[in-house]
């Protein structure tokens, strides 16, 4: 027999969980794997280190901003239409930084993919929000942010050996050939998700953006998702060259550590996805956050360390942060009102990506490489980092409060209407 804590999914449930984590896995393996093509990009096209951060920064400012105009518009149509769209773009964008021949036109297509490609996670999370209760989401958000870990285990080691065999338009081209086997199985297989058009109230789309980013609980939830974005935007970007100019690991040796700390990511998602729905979301992003905080004040002030301590610490790391993004996503779906959700995950989805990379931009600002290639101010980033997850536990306290109050409203409204 089933027990009521441990709700089991439907045939169709599994397919649209199977479905958006490939499609979040082509997503994100976009977005990742112009990092480590970095030192090909920097040769072949003979282009300076700061002509290769916009092309990176490009994708989350475009994408930032396409969330924003998209978010009027996202719960006016079918959420299937509105993803095979999107996706539609994003696979195009794709496709042109695989054929780019020169900087310029690499530049513009990552530009494409950017109002494409970001609006696509704010569409996947409101659909999860449609389709499955919120006791269920800790579970499904669990498998879908699997994505980040299979990517860096699977999808960058490939990438860069495609690279290597043909050039560095191999990997994306990869994901486009991925990326229409997913299309092709959300146009079969996905039902329409359009229960939220009969509840709008707003018709024009620039006033049901503004209603969404007016209420109070909305905007403590955008404010939470600020911080959580800052963290790793802020360390991830120097982190290999922390590692090996700091700790002393030959650069031989990173992808072992991208390898183990990716294999636990993937163990530890569906698990603490479970978590999450059984000891409740709130406490899940506590310990992941203090766990986290820990581990970011130890790992940015380490010297000289063994390879084998750096791999746990890492590997330990990734367990806090994957809390944090699992039992937080899955917080927030709760926030909107049916006939917001689109908007609402849009601009959620856009603050992260503006938020991070303003981040960015202020760690290159503190840290710097010295003459022997030390990174100089990085234990200035941990403090920093920590203090916004501190933060960040208050807001997500703030907004869990919400929720609760809201559901508690709920609870009377049905039984002040039962007894009538």
């Amino acid at each position: 027999m089933t027990k009521p804590d441990q709700p089991t999914f439907s045939g169709y449930q599994k397919f649209i969980i199977a479905i958006l984590a490939i499609l979040q896995f082509t997503i994100v393996l976009d977005f990742m794997v112009l990092s480590p093509l970095s030192a090909i990009l920097l040769k072949e096209m003979d282009i300076t280190t700061a002509q290769f951060g916009l092309v990176v920064s490009a994708y989350a400012i475009s994408a930032g901003i396409s969330g924003i105009f998209a978010a009027g518009f996202a719960d006016k149509y079918d959420r299937k239409k509105l993803l095979l769209f999107f996706y539609t773009g994003f696979i195009l964008g794709t496709f042109l930084c695989g054929i780019a021949p020169s900087y310029n036109l690499l530049l513009a297509a990552r530009i494409v993919t950017g109002i494409f490609g970001g609006v696509i996670g704010s569409i996947s999370f409101a659909i999860i929000t449609d389709l499955f209760e919120l006791k269920k989401r800790g579970r499904v958000m669990g498998f879908v942010q699997m994505s980040f870990a299979v990517s860096q285990v699977l999808g960058l080691p490939i990438g860069l050996y495609l690279a290597n065999i043909w050039d560095w338009h191999a990997p994306f081209l990869m994901i486009v050939g991925v990326s229409f086997f997913v299309f092709f199985a959300i146009f079969v297989k996905m039902q329409p998700i359009a229960a939220h058009l009969a509840i709008q109230k707003t018709h024009s789309p620039l006033a049901h953006l503004t209603k969404t980013i007016s209420k109070p609980q909305y905007l403590r939830a955008f404010a939470a998702t600020t911080l959580l974005a800052t963290g790793g935007f802020m360390l991830m970007p120097f982190g290999a060259a922390f590692t090996v100019n700091n700790l002393g690991i030959v650069i031989e040796k990173l992808p072992l550590i991208y390898l183990i700390t990716g294999l636990v990511s993937m163990m530890a998602g569906p698990l603490i996805g479970k978590l999450t729905d059984q000891i409740g979301k709130m406490r899940v992003f506590l310990f992941g956050s203090l766990l986290s905080i820990a581990l970011v004040l130890t790992y940015t002030n380490l010297g000289i360390t063994p390879l084998w301590l750096v791999i746990v610490i890492n590997s330990v790391l990734f367990i806090g942060i994957t809390s944090r993004m699992i039992s937080s996503s899955a917080l927030t779906t709760a926030v909107p009102e049916p006939a917001d959700r689109g908007a609402f995950m849009g601009i959620n989805s856009s603050v992260a990506q503006i938020s991070g990379g303003i981040a960015s931009g202020v760690a290159g600002m503190i840290v710097f490489q010295n003459a022997t290639g030390h990174i100089e101010h990085y234990p200035v980033l941990g403090s920093i980092v920590a203090v916004s997850m501190v933060v960040a536990i208050w807001l997500l306290y703030l907004v869990n409060r919400d929720i609760r109050r809201k559901a508690q409203a709920e609870v009377e409204r049905m039984t002040s209407e039962v007894v009538v």
